[in-house]
Order: C-alpha cells, then sequence, then structure tokens
C-alpha cells in the first residue's frame, strides 16, 4: 500500500475538523475517500466542501463494506466508539478512534480484545500527547532524573463552560447521551496525560464527584480525587466546568525535585542530591536540600490532531511506532470510571475497577436519566 484511503465516520465538530486538514493536504499518505453521517445537514455540509470525489454514506456499516476505504477514523458520540471500532477490526479496517474510548471500562475491554484478534493499526486521538510541553515532561521523568515520584497534582478547572453550552443539545451533560460530564467529555486528555507522563496508574481511588453542581445538569460537573500508587506516591486531580478564571497546573514531585507545567511552561525545582540522601546526612534542625529553579527549554510545537493522525498513517504505511496505541485508551477512562464509582459507593475504589459494578450503576443513572441519546446517534 502506498496510499490510505481513509473514511471518517462523523460530520460533527471534531469530524469537520479532521476533514479541514485532510483536504488542505496537511497529512501525507493519505486521502480522504468517503464519510459517513446520519444527519442530512452535515452530509450536505460534506457534498459542498467535498464535492463527488468523495463518497457520501449514512450508513457506517455500508462505508466498511465498501471497498473504497483502508482505515477509519471514528469521531462519533462516545457511547458508539466500542461498537463502531469492533465492527471495523472484524472488516480488517485500521482505526483511529476519537477520545474517550468509551463510556465505561466493560466495553473498551471488549473493543480491546477484539483487535487483539486482528491484524490492523489501532490508535487513540490522544493529541496532547504529541504536546512539547508533556513529551519533556515524560523523557526527564523516564530519564529518572526526577528520581523516585512522590507525589503528583492536577489542578484542570479552565474548563468553562456555560448553560448555554449544555442547553446546546438534548443530549449533552447526561448519563444516557454522553455517559458522563468533565471526567468523559473534557478531561480524558489529562487523565491519559497524568498516567502516561509518570508511567503509572493509580492502586486506589476516592474521590468525590459532585452532579449539577454548578449547572442544571445530571452529570458530574465538579470533581476533587485523592489517588495512591504502588510505590507509596499519592496524587490529587481537581477539575470543573464551572470556574472562571480558571487554573492549568501539573505539579510532580519525586526524590530530586519539583516539576510544574503551568502557563506552557515547564519549571524544574532541581535538587542537587536526592532529598533521600540529604535527609541520610544531615543532622541539623532546619535544613533542606540545595535547589535550582531551571525554566527548562521546550522545543517545537504541538502537531496536534495533525500530528496524531500522521503518525496512524505512517504506522500503516511504514511500521512506524505509534505515539498513542488504541489499547491504552482503556487507562485514563479507568481512571475516570473510578471515580465515578468511588462517589456512588462513598468509598475507597482499587485498580482496576469492577466493571460489572461499574457498568450497574450506570444502567441505574442511564435508566433515571432526564434526556437520551437520540440525537448523539450517528
Amino acid at each position: 500500500m502506498q496510499n490510505v484511503r481513509l473514511g471518517i465516520i462523523g460530520v460533527g465538530n471534531m469530524g469537520k475538523g479532521h476533514i479541514k486538514y485532510l483536504i488542505k493536504g496537511e497529512v501525507s499518505g493519505v486521502t480522504l475517500a468517503a464519510v459517513c453521517d446520519a444527519i442530512p445537514e452535515n452530509l450536505k455540509w460534506a457534498e459542498q466542501e467535498l464535492g463527488e470525489a468523495v463518497l457520501r454514506y449514512t450508513d457506517p456499516y455500508e462505508m466498511m463494506d465498501s471497498k473504497e476505504i483502508d482505515a477509519v477514523l471514528i469521531a462519533t458520540p462516545h457511547y458508539s466508539h466500542p461498537e463502531l471500532s469492533i465492527a471495523c477490526f472484524e472488516r480488517g479496517l485500521h482505526v483511529l478512534c476519537e477520545k474517550p474510548a468509551g463510556v465505561y471500562t466493560k466495553q473498551v475491554r471488549e473493543m480491546n480484545e477484539a483487535w487483539e484478534k486482528s491484524n490492523v493499526v489501532f490508535s487513540m486521538m490522544y493529541n496532547q500527547r504529541t504536546n512539547p510541553l508533556y513529551r519533556k515532561l515524560k523523557d526527564i521523568i523516564d530519564s529518572g532524573e526526577l528520581g523516585e515520584i512522590k507525589r503528583t497534582n492536577w489542578i484542570i478547572t479552565n474548563w468553562y463552560r456555560s448553560q448555554s453550552y449544555y442547553d446546546s443539545g438534548s443530549w449533552r451533560a447526561t448519563w444516557a447521551g454522553e455517559g458522563g460530564g468533565v471526567l468523559l467529555n473534557q478531561d480524558p486528555h489529562q487523565l491519559d496525560l497524568w498516567q502516561w507522563t509518570i508511567g503509572m496508574m493509580p492502586t486506589r481511588v476516592r474521590a468525590f464527584c459532585y452532579f449539577g453542581k454548578h449547572r442544571n445538569i445530571e452529570v458530574e460537573d465538579d470533581v476533587t480525587a485523592f489517588v495512591e500508587y504502588e510505590n507509596g506516591a499519592t496524587g490529587v486531580f481537581v477539575t470543573t466546568t464551572g470556574e472562571a478564571p480558571g487554573t492549568n497546573r501539573f505539579e510532580i514531585s519525586g526524590d530530586r525535585g519539583k516539576i510544574v507545567i503551568e502557563n506552557n511552561q515547564l519549571t524544574f525545582w532541581r535538587l542537587r542530591e536526592p532529598e533521600s540522601e540529604f535527609n541520610k546526612r544531615f543532622t541539623g534542625s532546619f535544613g533542606s536540600p540545595e535547589c535550582w529553579k531551571c525554566e527548562v527549554p521546550v522545543e517545537g510545537v504541538n502537531p496536534d490532531h495533525k500530528g496524531i493522525t500522521q503518525n496512524f498513517v505512517n504506522a500503516i504505511l511504514h511500521g512506524e511506532a505509534l505515539i498513542a496505541p488504541g489499547a491504552e485508551g482503556i487507562k485514563g477512562l479507568m481512571i475516570s470510571n473510578a471515580m465515578l464509582l468511588s462517589t456512588w459507593t462513598d468509598g475507597w475504589v482499587d485498580m482496576p475497577i469492577d466493571e460489572e459494578l461499574y457498568y450497574d450503576y450506570l444502567q441505574q443513572k442511564i435508566a433515571e436519566s432526564s434526556k437520551k441519546k437520540k440525537e448523539a446517534m450517528v
């Protein structure tokens, strides 16, 4: 294969965004061959923007069976991601899936198991993994320069959303329509980066999720969570859509200092000797290790969605290693599921979570949901 024929399922906001850079030729080795959407207005837009050269479908399975595509970019509402991905795997089609991987880990695990039986490339649209800031952070941690991690804190409260945003679609911010709130809609990138950069998943979670605290919605819009890691480290994750001005500050403390990412800068408070070594030798009362404040240079720009798409295409054509393997989509989702389950059960949740218990709770919420997902279906 010299060129990947790509089909896009979902011509909503995200789908349109992907289409725009693809038709400009900003990703090499790929041709937009087809699009699919059940909403007439979206297909009309595609006709006007793309002409007759790009095939249009209302049924995603018809597009999958057309033999006109080699790969699929899934940009549909959350619930449908695993189902559509599995259908592609079964047909030998490569898959690039928008975040989140799904709504609950049980369905995502089934998706991953189906991929393992296939022989296709599977990637997640975790475009923040291409951000030089977080790549540099991961590099420093992986190199051991920060030492053993002791604590992680992420305050991500700049996801401000007004009531009018939630009122723009009856499926928004509902259990039946989206399957969650700020954790599932706004925070998947941060939850993925949280575990990806430090190379650790929590071992247990205690969270406090508030539902409709700031807006007239039924899902979570304010969350504070505490996590523990196998090495004894702890972490805090704070997020909301109801705070202005918001904050985006990621802080990681280790044996050799502290790293902070805030305002698009990476600062390393670097200890001249590990804290553990200083503690062993120091005999005074109030001393502390010598510390240097280092503004770490971060080179390059974030290729964002285009970067992940190019990597996906390169993986198909040339065997390039994936930046965001699809099977890793379950990790951030498990953290968000654990936070909700902890709140619903009012206690600690061990990782990996009890997927059946989470599924049962979610079904109860869906049954009680005030809005259904009819508008959210492709």
